[in-house]
């Protein structure tokens, strides 16, 4: 799994955050754990995949809002360990 973070700029409230997180899942159907924050303007989210930054700038452009970046790296699931 990859965790992607998406900086954006031009959200200003709660209603602008679900914008940002109905687009991600609408466009990529494996998206789990889709949050967004106004106040840091960012999105994260995990996939199966990388995402692509120009696919990803398109669709938050799309929307209205203004893309500035995008950081992905591999995630490891947090959990108990077993011996």
């Amino acid at each position: 799994m990859y965790k992607t973070l998406v900086k954006i700029e031009g959200m200003a409230c709660g209603m602008c955050e679900s914008h940002i997180n109905d687009a991600i899942r609408r466009n990529f159907s494996d998206a789990k754990k889709v949050t967004s924050s106004h106040r840091k303007g960012e999105a994260s989210f995990l996939t199966e995949d990388a995402i692509d930054a120009d696919r990803m700038e398109a669709i938050i452009e799309d929307t209205g809002y203004h893309f500035k970046g995008i950081q992905s790296e591999p995630y490891v699931k947090k959990g108990l360990f077993r011996r």
